[in-house]
């Protein structure tokens, strides 16, 4: 009996045992941990834009400017972007002994004048002025030039490269204090006559050229065949300038019998003093350049003409100006009629060979 009861505790204990063992299992089995996920992939790695190096194309030094030259780079452009002025485009093509620009040329832009007084080891420079007086549809004089032959001379200039300068550039030149154009010229028209402004101002705008109008103030009346001071108000406007040329056209160095020395010296003084006030009064405009009637002169009025404050003056000698003419006696070539156009082109004396020995 009791090794029954034995057996049946002993097989409950198995049993209890093999309970306990599957409880533990399963428990097992719901809390299992699980396996770590992989780690994230990295981002897809993107190629970085091709990043070219910009093309320095400009190096900047304190008196100069070297660059390579553009597509759409000219002369004037760069003028315009170095030196702030595209009409200083000679400055330089002339520096660079160059008369066109193409892409990848090299090219320096000085940023200072490099040639003042047009000095080289060469020689120097000279200017030629040019004198006009009348012009006509046809006929001609020794005064007088035909439209056809002024049109022909000033486009004469333009095909053959000089530049036309205003009378304030051609005295900065003289002053030493800035640098032209290697072939440089300057135009001038005496006294007043209506042909100034109706054959000679279209021709002068048409070339885009700059002229000066040396007017004495008596002769201005507005006649058919003077101007009047509305026609040279209009000429200012496009371009020319305007500068005295004495009140009666007397020649100044000349006493009268009847005058005293007294009366010659105010009537002299006035002849520069008045003139200078009607162009004031009618055109708003101070002198400072005088052209002398015969071109004749002498050393009162030019000490006359310093003390009113006149920059210069011009006689009629035909000679070409170099940097160190006397500013009181700056020479003019006078275009006469009968000209043609190889005695025209004869005046245009650009420069002097005076080699340095």
């Amino acid at each position: 009996m009791e090794n029954k009861k034995g057996a049946i505790l002993g097989n409950l204990f198995l049993i209890g045992c093999l309970l306990l063992i599957a409880a533990l299992i399963g428990g097992c089995a719901t809390t299992a941990v699980k396996p770590p996920l992989p780690p994230p992939a990295p981002p897809p790695q993107v190629e970085p834009p091709h990043v070219t190096a910009p093309k320095v194309d400009a190096r900047i030094f304190p008196d100069f400017v070297a660059i390579i030259a553009q597509e759409k780079d000219t002369f004037s452009s760069l003028a315009s972007k170095y030196l702030n002025d595209p009409s200083m485009d000679w400055f330089i093509a002339e520096f660079n002994d160059i008369s066109e620009l193409h892409p990848g040329q090299a090219i320096i832009i000085p940023l200072k004048p490099y040639e003042r007084g047009g000095l080289n080891a060469k020689g120097y420079q000279t200017v030629p002025v040019f004198s006009y007086h009348h012009f006509s549809k046809s006929g001609f004089n020794k005064s007088t030039v035909t439209q056809e032959a002024f049109e022909e001379q000033m486009e004469l200039l333009k095909n053959k490269g000089y530049r036309v300068i205003t009378m304030d550039q051609l005295f900065d030149f003289l002053d030493f204090k800035s640098q032209i154009p290697r072939k440089s010229v300057v135009i001038t028209i005496d006294d007043g006559w209506r042909s100034a402004y109706e054959i000679a101002l279209p021709i002068l705008k048409k070339y885009g050229y700059p002229a000066t109008l040396f007017v004495y103030t008596d002769l201005i009346v507005g006649s058919e065949k003077t101007l009047s001071w509305n026609l040279i108000q209009e000429m200012v406007e496009n371009g020319i300038d305007v500068q005295c040329h004495t009140k009666t056209h007397r020649k100044l160095t000349v006493r009268d019998v009847k005058e005293s020395f007294k009366g010659y010296f105010e009537a002299i003084d006035k002849e520069l003093t008045e003139s200078a006030r009607i162009i004031k009064k009618r055109l708003n405009r101070d002198v400072k350049y005088f052209a002398y009637p015969y071109g004749e002169t002498n050393h009162l009025i030019i000490e006359l003409l310093k003390k009113h404050g006149y920059r210069g003056a011009f006689t009629v000698k035909r000679e070409s100006n170099p940097f160190f003419i006397d500013n009181y006696k700056i020479n003019r070539s006078m275009v006469y009629g009968e000209f043609d156009l190889k005695q025209f082109e004869n005046n245009l004396t650009v420069f002097n060979e005076e080699g340095l020995r």
